[in-house]
């Protein structure tokens, strides 16, 4: 699986756990900076992890800001984009198993390295559950339909 990669300077800090835990689980990765801490904007790294998934260079997506809140809202601007923000291994894995989400965003500021490893490991490795949740899932990819072509 390639897993499209990007952070403001914000989650720069959580970047090598991130890609340690990528690697560690025999997946490929593109890393979309940012690269230093320099005070960059999260909505552009959002746009470059989002874009890369809906035009097939990658299957899934991590995108690392100061919380992941910003950074997931901009991700969701996106059709087709189901950008998950989680804090602890089971939303990590219900995030895929119950609402498909091929982008998981965590916060740097209030993850730390070990559990970023732990949350990026847990989300490459569940798979969509389907059957009822299928069912959700086509319901918002309606509401996204109806909404976006307003």
């Amino acid at each position: 699986m390639r897993i499209a990669l990007g952070c403001d300077h914000g989650g720069i800090d959580l970047k090598d756990a991130t890609i340690r835990a990528i690697v560690d689980n025999s997946h490929e990765y593109i890393d979309y900076g940012t690269y230093s801490h320099e005070s960059v904007d999260y909505p552009d790294y959002a746009m470059k992890v989002a874009l890369a998934i809906r035009n097939g260079e990658a299957d899934k997506g991590i995108l690392i800001c100061g919380t992941g809140i910003g950074i997931s809202i901009a991700a969701n601007k996106f059709r087709g984009i189901r950008c998950a923000h989680v804090v602890d291994v089971f939303s990590a894995q219900m995030c895929v198993e119950h609402n498909d989400a091929n982008i998981m965003a965590m916060g740097g500021r209030i993850t730390d390295s070990t559990d970023a490893y732990k949350l990026v490991e847990k989300y490459l490795q569940s798979t969509f559950a389907g059957g009822r949740h299928a069912i959700r899932v086509d319901k918002i990819k309606a509401i996204e339909d109806k909404e976006f072509n307003r």
